[in-house]
């Protein structure tokens, strides 16, 4: 590869615009042309003031200006476009006090955070500019801080996060210097917003390595500050069916999950399924084995506050603690069909394809191997059967309601909804009495407690 890179169509289109003006493509896109890749997400620098920009094309949108950056809608695409510019300190551990134009890109380079992140190509020619050797490292596959890496970290406290974060995404290995450094920036990264953390950690859990970032969050000390519930897993030995003390359990289960491909609810329960037994760890009654009783309900109350901690969305939350809840689930196949469909309703059968993944990747992390394919077999056709003939799993599938409960004698109150959950419970034993008349004979008999 030479010193003169492809460039899009729609790039060169865009360079024109900005006639007479430096045009640079900069950032991951440059970095993901090194690495042979396309990339879809362009940043942009330029010589051009934002008032300039905001000239130059119909639709900008005013992003970032007191940090020199505006945002370019251009036939569908969304351009982040910064003026060349160097930063004054960063009393907030994140973004820059004031920002001051710079005369050229070399300038502007020199503020990244990563040398792979430190090149930029011309446009519309397609000249890369590196002045760092960034296009060596990657070559090398490694992660090195432009300049003293001290002194990037101090700068921004996310730094170290996304350090880590590329080393699950690229499978780098962090530069000595570098890894040295983040030890020593923790507590400018407990100044950072708890969302921009957030997004890294979803990033990292993204990854199809989600384990080596998460490892090396805990060599720095990083996963103790950001996750110290599951910082607490280390060395909570677990004996038995398990070869692993809890921490690698998890994230054992978390890699297979990302290797599977399953979605982010099911990688992030199968990172924080069993962070409750460090508290719940009790030795039984010989002394020689550690039990764990009720120890999703632990987790799933230290989930729920890491989650809070770090703002995810509540339906995204609440479907993690579903997860966590419900993933001790014992099938036996000995269970009637009213078990079942209990267990369905449980669970809650919108949520059942992501429990049996989670239960692989929990097996996975158990024996550090794949888990055997036929593992849920007998519970899923044992599912699929009992929906097969009958769908009774909650009071809006009962061949009546409260009004037709009120029209045949119960009084209006909570007997109404007591009598309710008993032909629940009645119909998911034996579907046959879903209708309507043998459930108000039921009923009927109920209600004479309540008289």
């Amino acid at each position: 590869m030479g010193n003169r890179l492809r460039v899009a169509p729609l790039l060169k289109e865009i360079a024109s615009v900005f006639a007479g003006r430096e045009l640079y493509l900069v950032g991951g896109a440059v970095r993901d042309l090194l690495l042979g890749r396309e990339s879809a997400d362009w940043d942009l620098a330029t010589s051009a003031r934002p008032e300039e920009v905001m000239k130059l094309f119909k639709r900008v949108i005013p992003t970032g200006i007191k940090h020199g950056t505006v945002t370019v809608r251009y036939k569908g695409k969304s351009l982040e476009v910064t003026t060349f510019r160097t930063e004054s300190a960063y009393s907030d551990g994140r973004r820059p006090d004031e920002v001051q134009y710079a005369a050229a890109i070399e300038e502007d380079l020199s503020r990244r955070d990563f040398t792979m992140n430190s090149a930029a190509v011309k446009l519309p020619e397609g000249t890369l500019i590196d002045p760092f050797d960034g296009r060596g490292d990657i070559k090398r596959r490694i992660i090195r801080s432009v300049g003293r890496a001290e002194e990037r970290f101090a700068e921004d406290g996310l730094r170290p996060m996304r350090a880590v974060r590329f080393a699950a995404q690229l499978g780098f290995e962090l530069e000595g210097d570098t890894l040295a450094a983040i030890p020593g920036a923790l507590s400018t990264t407990a100044r950072v917003a708890a969302e921009r953390i957030r997004d890294e950690l979803d990033k990292t859990i993204a990854s199809f390595n989600p384990r080596r970032g998460l490892l090396l969050m805990e060599e720095t000390g990083l996963l103790r500050l950001v996750l110290p519930e599951l910082a607490a897993c280390r060395g909570i030995e677990q004996r038995g069916r398990h070869r692993f003390d809890v921490l690698d359990h998890a994230l054992l289960s978390c890699d297979y999950a990302a290797k599977q491909d399953f979605s982010r609810e099911v990688r992030m329960a199968a990172l924080f399924h069993d962070i409750g037994k460090p508290a719940v760890r009790r030795l039984d009654e010989a002394g020689d084995q550690w039990t764990f009783y009720n120890h999703e309900r632990e987790s799933s109350a230290l989930t729920r506050g890491i989650m809070q901690r770090l703002k995810y969305p509540n339906a995204f939350t609440d479907r993690v603690l579903r997860l966590v809840e419900e993933h001790m689930f014992h099938y036996e196949e000995n269970w009637k069909d009213g078990a079942v469909r209990r267990f369905i309703m449980r669970a809650g059968e919108d949520l059942l394809p992501e429990l049996f993944q989670l239960r692989l990747a929990d097996n996975a992390g158990t024996s550090g191997a794949e888990p055997d394919p036929a593992l849920l077999l007998p519970l899923r056709r044992r599912v699929d059967a009992v929906l097969s003939r009958s769908r009774v799993l909650s009071l809006k599938d009962l061949a009546l309601n409260g009004d037709d409960l009120m029209l045949n004698g119960v009084s209006p109150g909570k007997h109404v909804g007591i009598i309710l959950r008993e032909l629940l419970e009645a119909a998911v034993d034996d579907p046959a009495l879903n209708n309507r008349e043998k459930l108000l004979e039921i009923a009927g008999n109920i209600n004479k407690r309540y008289q």
